[in-house]
């Protein structure tokens, strides 16, 4: 049908999400995993329980913040 959203497109319903798995992580700063896995993961703060590993959504925020502040000064 033409009103149906593209295939690629998730349609997230219920409460907001506060931890992305690496791969959404990465994609949520815009790199690739392995860029983000080499440049950036070391200086997040990750929960782990198990074999899972989440990164907060408010530490990519913060991580963020730094990096902008680093390179506008």
């Amino acid at each position: 049908m033409a009103s149906d959203p593209p295939a690629r497109l998730r349609v997230v319903t219920g409460p907001p999400r506060l931890g992305l798995t690496l791969d959404e992580a990465a994609s949520a700063v815009g790199v690739s995993r392995d860029t983000f896995d080499r440049h950036i993961r070391h200086e997040l703060r990750i929960v782990r329980r198990g074999r899972c590993l989440i990164v907060p959504v408010a530490e990519i925020e913060r991580w963020l913040e730094r990096e902008a502040a680093r390179w506008s000064a």
